[in-house]
């Protein structure tokens, strides 16, 4: 076969395979084993043509331009590293993908300047050895921690340089967000585990004492009772977090279309936190100098991210606890955005901690939390409802200086809020 022709017949494969690629791309189902194929057909049709002498384009040398030219484009839309090495695994070609993650990626170099994972490296030998693919992992923890699956392929260049050796084309995919909603789902699967196991015992353990020995005395019997209602309340109240925090997870793709008054809101959530408050020796006081300040929302769930910011800061906080309401404006846009704020003077959060804190179940004192009557849930399930109102959760705190968590939402303007009233 003439090589305008061979390379016209790889680049043909290319595209073919390539579009394939970028639609299973759009659809979250990339196969590695499509991938490999139109990278090595598309690339092969490079090397095939650029191996050929000099010569008069023939009107299929464009046409194959062409479609090699469509090709590189659509291979460039791929958004997983797609690298290519010849048998002494110096880089031959690359996608943007791939020097994204890898800036220190040089043509003409060898691959190990810029991958240093010696599990990569000793199986582009073995595939050079046994043409046989395989598939390592491949980590990084700098600037934050990764995980790649690489899926290593011999590349059959019977034209190419070194008499037909076979170059190595790798292909990575992601596995980061993967893993890391393994480890949440384990982990909460555990915490939640344990978090009911607990009062079940405790339950458990003292029905079987008024069954058997207390059976008849009355005053043992008031006092485990009282124990094993504090006990049911508790699974009660981790039950109805776990079920607010599933409704709001599977409803926080549709933005809210009411318009609320959050100021009213705040006030109301506000009187409803007095007792507590009073109970525990905080005074907690509203700071809204404006009438009104209207958002997009759904009002029970605001309601429930002031009751939670004001529960949090009456039981661990304590101190002056101010409710705060503020026009401003996001740095990025400038445009306007109401800030819900919620401030202590208790005994602050350490820096370490304060990353995890919208974690469900997470603690920064498991004892004092469970004393209180905490689940580990109440900043999750405010992190997801600020999340559902298109805004930003901040968290500052200092030891020794407090806490001030913040909801920031988008303000809905004047003109919006008077045409839904009329």
């Amino acid at each position: 076969m003439a090589p305008g022709a061979r390379r016209s017949a790889w680049i043909g494969a290319g595209i073919a395979a390539t579009i394939t690629v970028v639609a299973s791309s759009m659809r979250g189902d990339l196969d590695p084993a499509v991938v490999a194929a139109g990278v090595v057909a598309v690339i092969a049709g490079g090397l095939v043509g650029s191996l050929s002498r000099p010569r008069r384009v023939a009107p299929t040398e464009v046409a194959a331009r062409t479609r090699h030219s469509i090709a590189e484009a659509l291979l460039a839309n791929i958004p997983d590293p797609v690298i290519l090495v010849d048998r002494r695994s110096v880089v031959i070609e690359v996608n943007p993908a791939a020097r994204m993650l890898l800036p220190a990626l040089k043509l003409k170099h060898p691959l190990s300047f810029a991958l240093r994972a010696p599990d990569v490296l000793d199986g582009i030998e073995e595939v050079l050895r046994t043409g046989a693919p395989l598939k390592t992992l491949y980590t990084t923890r700098v600037p934050t921690e990764r995980a790649f699956e690489v899926q290593i392929g011999a590349l059959p260049m019977p034209d190419g340089p070194g008499g037909g050796q076979p170059n190595v084309v790798l292909f990575l995919r992601d596995l980061t967000a993967a893993r890391r909603l393994e480890a949440m789902r384990v982990d909460f699967v555990a915490n939640a585990s344990h978090e009911l196991r607990t009062p079940l015992a405790s339950l458990l353990g003292f029905i079987e004492t008024l069954q058997g020995p207390a059976k008849a005395d009355a005053p043992a019997r008031e006092k485990f009772l009282g124990i094993m209602k504090t006990q049911a309340q508790r699974m009660t109240r981790l039950i109805d977090d776990l079920l607010s925090l599933s409704r709001i997870e599977l409803r926080e793709h549709v933005p809210p279309t009411q318009v609320v008054d959050l100021g009213q809101i705040a006030r109301q959530m506000v009187d409803m936190q007095g007792p507590l408050a009073r109970e525990r020796g905080v005074s907690v006081t509203l700071d809204a100098p404006d009438p009104a300040y209207h958002v997009l929302g759904e009002r029970d769930e605001l309601a429930r991210v002031v009751e939670n910011l004001v529960e949090n800061a009456v039981k661990y906080g304590g101190g002056n606890v101010v409710v705060g309401l503020e026009r401003t404006f996001r740095p990025a846009s400038g445009k306007p955005q109401i800030a819900l704020s919620v401030r202590d003077d208790g005994p602050g959060i350490a820096p370490e901690h304060i990353p995890r804190l919208t974690e469900r179940f997470y603690r920064v004192d498991v004892a004092s939390s469970r004393q209180k009557g905490g689940t580990g849930l109440g900043l999750a399930i405010v992190k997801h409802i600020v999340n559902r109102h298109r805004g930003k959760l901040v968290i500052e705190s200092e030891p020794d200086r407090g806490t001030t968590v913040r909801a920031l939402l988008p303000e809905q303007s004047s003109a919006a809020v008077a045409s839904t009233i009329g």
